[in-house]
Formats: structure tokens, C-alpha cells, sequence
């Protein structure tokens, strides 16, 4: 809610169960109508979300076209339907620099309530476009100059290894469990693991993804 207030998101109103709270005032100064209402109403309209007392109403999330997302860090989703996979994604992409995200129109969450909160405020600063094809997107970054990297488990290079990743990169993460669909991985230009030295055999998506955002942001200093 603050980084939405601070990325000057629209927002309709902000309603609070505490009319001193501290989220309140910086809305009325953003110019944010507040409203003090009852804890059960808050309840209601978020939807089974915890909200700690405090919920912003807002337009739909505004998505963005693949055109918009300039930088040299894009992060490709495919399959992620865990909404709190995808909350924790956008925030380690953001932290890391990228430039935003690309969801498939399909088979895939999207941007709401829930995946918001789990992103802890990141979507009010990250880019994300929804595309109906992500081959054809990966090649439309290809011919802007990006090579993409897909993250494998049974990759035989590592991502220290990867030498794609020093230079302008699309990573690409798969679902949980399945990893990378074929088509998907076919059109990557290399795929790379992350090295275990444990006993556990894989991480979950968003961890796995937030070791290579910052992989690639260690190479970028």
C-alpha cells in the first residue's frame, strides 16, 4: 500500500478499520479519499486477502504491451499459477533491476488482489505485460537484441557458467514440478541449472528465480 502511494498510483479511495492510522494521512495528502470502516467490511471486500486493517480500492491493474518493457532484464513466466509464485517473483525481479514481466495470456495467474500482497508493493513499480504467445514474444525480444535463458534442473551448464547472462538477458522460469515447456525451451537460446550441494532435489520457483535476478544483477556491477 505505501509503495502504491509512492509510485503515485490511482487509486480510488483507502479504507482503514483505525481512523489514525499512518497509511490514512499519506493518502489524504496523495489526495486519496479515506474512508473509516467497519473490520468485517474490510474483510468482505478483500476476499479471503489479510489486509491488517488497511485496503486500497483501485482501478484494474494496468498492464503494459511487450514494447514498453525496455531494459536489460526481462523475466518470462511460463505456466506460473500460484499467485503467490507470482507475488514473489515481481518482487525479486523488481529488487533486481528488471524491466518487467511477460505472462502468457494463458494458462498462467495474473495480477490480483493476492498476488499483489505477495509482491509486497512491487507491482506498483514493475512493468508487466500479458502476451497471447510466449515464442513469438521471446523472438520479438531476440530481435531487440536479448538473449534468453531458461532455468533447468536438468540443464547440463550452471548459471555460473552461463555466458548468456552477462549481456542483455531474458530469463525464463518454468512451473513448479513441470519446469519448462518444450516449445519453450526449444526456443530459448540456452538453458542453465542452479547447482545444489544439498540433499534436497530442486527450490520452488520464485526462489530458484530470485538466485538468477541477482546472478545476473552481480554481473551487471
Amino acid at each position: 500500500m505505501a509503495e502504491a502511494l509512492r509510485a503515485g498510483r490511482a487509486l480510488t479511495e483507502l479504507l482503514v478499520a483505525e481512523a489514525d492510522d499512518d497509511l490514512a494521512a499519506v493518502a489524504r495528502e496523495a489526495g486519496v479519499p479515506v474512508r473509516v470502516r467497519p473490520r468485517a467490511e474490510l474483510d468482505d471486500r478483500a476476499g479471503g486477502v489479510l489486509h491488517q486493517g488497511v485496503l486500497a480500492v483501485a482501478p484494474p491493474f494496468a498492464y503494459a504491451s511487450l514494447a514498453d518493457l525496455r531494459g536489460d532484464l526481462v523475466v518470462v513466466l511460463d505456466g506460473i499459477t500460484d499467485p503467490q509464485n507470482l507475488g514473489a517473483i515481481a518482487r525479486s525481479a523488481e529488487a533486481a533491476g528488471a524491466a518487467g514481466l511477460v505472462l502468457p495470456k494463458r494458462r498462467s495467474a495474473h495480477v490480483t488482489p493476492a498476488v499483489e500482497k505477495a509482491a509486497a508493493g512491487a507491482l506498483s513499480w514493475l512493468e508487466v505485460a500479458v502476451v497471447p504467445n510466449l515464442v513469438r514474444a521471446l523472438a520479438d525480444l531476440a530481435e531487440r537484441g536479448l538473449w534468453s535463458v531458461g532455468l533447468a534442473g536438468e540443464a547440463a551448464e550452471t548459471i555460473w557458467e552461463c555466458g548468456l547472462l552477462d549481456g542483455p538477458t531474458v530469463v525464463v522460469i518454468g512451473a513448479e514440478g513441470a519446469g519448462l515447456s518444450r516449445l519453450i525451451a526449444e526456443r530459448c537460446d540456452a538453458t542453465a541449472a542452479i547447482p545444489m550441494a544439498g540433499r534436497v532435489g530442486s527450490l520452488n520457483a520464485s526462489a530458484a528465480a530470485a538466485i538468477v535476478f541477482f546472478e545476473v544483477q552481480r554481473r551487471r556491477q
